[in-house]
């Protein structure tokens, strides 16, 4: 056991604490719903980015490079200034929705680089341009473009181009659980020397609203702060060199903000003191609550200097005495760590990519707080929020209290938890830290959290949405995965889960499928704007929309949770009854997908191979949207393989589904011969029988259809010259492949379903490929790519998607990743080629990465790939 495994098996023994301290500050509080208490609930108005500096937030903090405690009670993170610049860069610039010609994004270089599960070891860039940054031009050429011009990114400004930048590494180190060495390296990348400020902040989140007393950072002489909290108890900061330490309150400006007076030091003081040189911005009696140590320095061209702090509960004589020392031996014991999860034949390029999305993904955590009856009632002692937000958002989730860390899709674009984006992170992190993977997945069906009806919370800005319920897929894989790497699997955990989710498995057969068929309408399920009609809105004209998707994935859930009980009563005989019960849901779902009775009405379409939603309209007739897209592929995902021996252990099981062969052989012959033994003596539970699983893959492995260099598509690529047409009312509600961002307004806009590649449905494809093939084995091939003349086991295929996938990322022949959209100094810059961004989707035709930057939460799943 390596020394990171000792520290992460003693945290969760309760022996230490090294997760006390972690990168948990967010990197947008601003424009969140949190921070609205607007009476239309328009949250990027009601604090934007300007704003931000001299707001004192209620529910979080934000930062660059930052680091909290698990409550957040006390932040640090990193300022600076160029000398140029109109205000400190403090906080990641953005635009919001309206602002965006493609809905918010931010519009920053910056790159988690590497991080442990205990943050033992942190590393993250930031690149700053020595020239004025570009704001006003960043959002006026933004606003101009239309929905069919991409972005206007930094990198596009040309304010890279001659290197007059500076590359800020930060780094941290812990020597022990609160005992924290930070180092911030500055490198000037230009040809001349270049000045820059560099103020390291630290500071309480204001709550001492509700706190007996008031905490406090007070200056000892010698570039040394005494931090005094109740919570925290006593913490000291030490800086090294030479710091001016400028103090000021964590307080609002209400005379900026609002033209009202302030009753003392604010919250932009530092700010104002450094880039105005208001003398009188900042507390000359060295106390506040916010804190900053200025060091003025002159980076030599092409040099670097560095700056060093310590952050420490015990009071240190010799501070910085082997300080450098403890970095390299964190940074030898990260490489120790990650050394055996690297496959042995791995390239270093894929190595590199491979490590960089798990930083990312341990630096994706956040401390996330929202009570929601206090949120809507306002605090005691505060001004009354509108009374109408009593009515307006989330105002049935009062029971909802969140204090916790969270693993976020993204810090800037989607700082707050997403249902189904969380179970992918927990896959993707079980390999590094599975204590923190079960801990997030009880988290979200804890009673603070999942609703009394049994509903999981979506997201904020609307809890009552609908995700795609793959919780219990999370649950088995994460128990798989600790299972194989320590022996024994978690029992207790799987069946607490497994607890939880029979409540939400009934919320969903009680509240989505409306007319008893199981069928499933769905709602949003996380596929944006894929369908023909905005599937989160009502039907146009009437009606409902009976999905395929929708219904694949309760089938899917079905599986999942057959399974865990089959599982648990390997060692408790009362779940047998439990998987009896999710086996006959699923067979009924099966009935449901393929036929509906005597007028056929059910999703499977045997004139072409495919699964399509269905339209039925008010006047009882009903209509099949026949346009192909990824959700006529999900039933893929519904498949579970069982070993004999597990199944002659539950005999019940068997009684009981060969009972229901005989009384229900129309329903049993739709799906899987469970009955039948191959592979390694296994049972296999799908939707698809061996023909119509082989006319899906036909659709799917079509180079014209939806087989990407890639990856697979989201949407067909004929429908790129001949767009899919429906019309319903009069009304042309047409769908065309549109490979890059979305040229719609359906759900802000700010992501597409409509061609591009998505990482998580596709992992799904490929697990489900290699779960097929170990009840098909190698006799079972398939043409691949369709046409082609080659077949290929079902092994080889999920191989040669996965392959696909990491190519994205990963150097081609020319030296060039795809994900970098062919930009040259992106690709090939000593400087840039080697920090991977993991985006939220992929441009179907040329792998260029599109949406939010930083989405290493469901996209760091390219780790996974074999």
């Amino acid at each position: 056991m390596n020394a990171e495994q000792t520290r992460l098996q003693n945290h969760y023994a309760g022996k230490t604490n090294w997760l006390k301290w972690g990168p948990y500050l967010s990197e947008r509080q601003w424009g969140t719903v949190r921070e609205d208490y607007s009476a239309d609930g328009n949250a990027w108005n009601y604090v934007s980015h300007d704003a931000a500096r001299s707001k004192a937030y209620r529910w979080g903090e934000e930062g660059i490079a930052g680091i909290s405690d698990d409550c957040q009670t006390l932040c640090v993170s990193l300022a600076l200034w160029n000398g140029k610049d109109a205000i400190l860069k403090e906080r990641l610039f953005g635009l919001t929705n309206a602002e965006g010609n493609h809905g918010e994004d931010v519009k920053e270089l910056y790159y988690y680089l590497d991080s442990t599960p205990t943050h033992s070891y942190l590393k993250m860039l930031y690149k700053y341009p020595q020239q004025a940054f570009p704001y006003s031009r960043l959002l006026d050429e933004n606003r101009k473009r239309g929905k069919h011009e991409p972005e206007f990114e930094l990198i596009d400004t040309g304010i890279f181009d001659h290197d007059e930048y500076f590359d800020v590494f930060a780094e941290y180190a812990k020597q022990s659980e609160e005992d924290i060495l930070i180092r911030y390296t500055i490198h000037n990348r230009g040809l001349a020397d270049a000045e820059l400020h560099i103020l390291p902040q630290i500071w309480f989140r204001n709550n001492w609203l509700t706190h007996e007393k008031k905490p406090e950072i007070l200056s000892q002489g010698n570039n040394t702060l005494l931090i005094r909290c109740p919570e925290l108890q006593d913490y000291h900061c030490y800086a090294d060199g030479t710091a001016e330490v400028l103090f000021t309150e964590n307080e609002t400006n209400n005379k900026r903000l609002y033209n009202s007076e302030n009753t003392g030091y604010v919250k932009d003081g530092i700010n104002n003191r450094v880039v105005n040189n208001d003398t009188g911005a900042v507390n000359p009696n060295g106390v506040g609550t916010k804190a900053a140590l200025w060091y003025k320095l002159n980076v030599p061209a092409k040099k670097s200097v560095t700056v060093k702090l310590k952050l420490c509960k015990q009071k240190q004589s010799e501070p910085f005495a082997a300080f450098d020392e403890v970095f390299t031996t964190r940074i030898a014991e990260a490489n120790e760590f990650y050394a055996p999860l690297h496959s042995s034949n791995a390239s270093p390029d894929a190595k590199l990519v491979q490590r960089q999305a798990w930083a990312g993904m341990l630096w994706s955590k956040q401390f996330y707080s929202y009570n929601l009856k206090r949120w809507l009632d306002g605090d005691v002692g505060e001004p009354s929020p509108p009374l109408s937000r009593r009515n307006g958002r989330n105002n049935h989730w009062k029971h909802f209290v969140a204090e916790d860390i969270i693993s976020m899709p993204d810090k800037w674009e989607y700082p707050w938890f997403a249902a189904w984006d969380l179970a992918f992170h927990c896959i993707a992190l079980a390999p590094l830290d599975a204590g923190f993977a079960k801990n997030q997945l009880k988290l979200l069906v804890s009673a603070n959290y999942i609703h009394p009806n049994g509903q999981l919370p979506a997201y904020e800005w609307d809890f009552g949405d609908v995700n795609p319920p793959v919780h219990a897929l999370a649950t088995w894989e994460v128990f798989e995965m600790e299972r194989k790497a320590i022996g024994s699997g978690d029992l207790v955990f799987l069946e607490e889960v497994f607890q939880k989710l029979t409540m939400n498995f009934t919320w969903w057969v009680n509240r989505k499928d409306s007319e008893g068929n199981n069928i499933f309408e769905g709602g949003f399920l996380g596929l944006d704007n894929i369908g023909v009609f905005n599937r989160s809105a009502p039907v146009p004209g009437g009606g409902f929309l009976e999905q395929a998707d929708g219904t694949s994935w309760m089938a899917m859930y079905s599986l999942n949770m057959m399974r865990i009980a089959m599982e648990l009563a390997l060692h408790n005989s009362a779940y047998e009854s439990m998987a009896i019960k999710f086996a006959e849901h699923f067979l009924y779902i099966a009935g449901s997908l393929a036929d509906m009775g005597e007028d056929s009405q059910g999703l499977w379409d045997d004139e072409d191979g495919f699964y399509y939603d269905l339209l039925r309209r008010p006047d009882c007739t009903w209509d099949r949207l026949r346009i192909r897209t990824l959700v006529g592929l999900i039933p893929l995902f519904a498949v579970e393989v069982f070993e004999e021996a597990k199944w002659q252990s539950l005999p019940n099981l068997v009684k009981r589904l060969d009972w229901f062969m005989k009384q229900r052989p129309d329903l049993v012959n739709l799906v899987s011969r469970w009955k039948d033994v191959q592979g390694n003596q296994t049972h296999l539970f799908s939707l698809l029988r061996g023909h119509r699983m082989k006319l899906l893959l036909k659709r799917m492995l079509d180079e014209n259809e939806f087989l990407s260099p890639y990856g697979i598509r989201s949407v067909s690529k004929i429908y790129e010259k001949q767009p899919f047409q429906y019309w319903l009312g009069g009304e042309d509600f047409s769908v065309k492949y549109t490979p890059a961002e979305s040229d719609s307004n359906m759900f802000g806009g700010n992501s597409n379903w409509r061609g591009p590649v998505w990482m998580p449905l596709n992992y799904l494809l490929v697990e489900s490929l290699y779960r097929f093939h170990e009840y098909y084995t190698d006799d079972f091939k398939v043409e691949c790519p369709a046409g082609s003349g080659h077949y290929a086991t079902l092994a080889d295929i999920a191989q040669g998607l996965g392959n696909r996938l990491k190519n994205i990322f990963l150097r081609n022949d020319k030296g060039e990743r795809p994900m970098f959209g062919g930009h040259p100094k992106l690709n090939h810059d000593e400087h840039f080629k080697d920090y991977i961004l993991f985006h939220e989707y992929f441009h179907g035709d040329n792998g260029k990465g599109l949406g939010a930057s930083h989405q290493t939460g469901w996209t760091g799943l390219v780790a996974l790939l074999k």
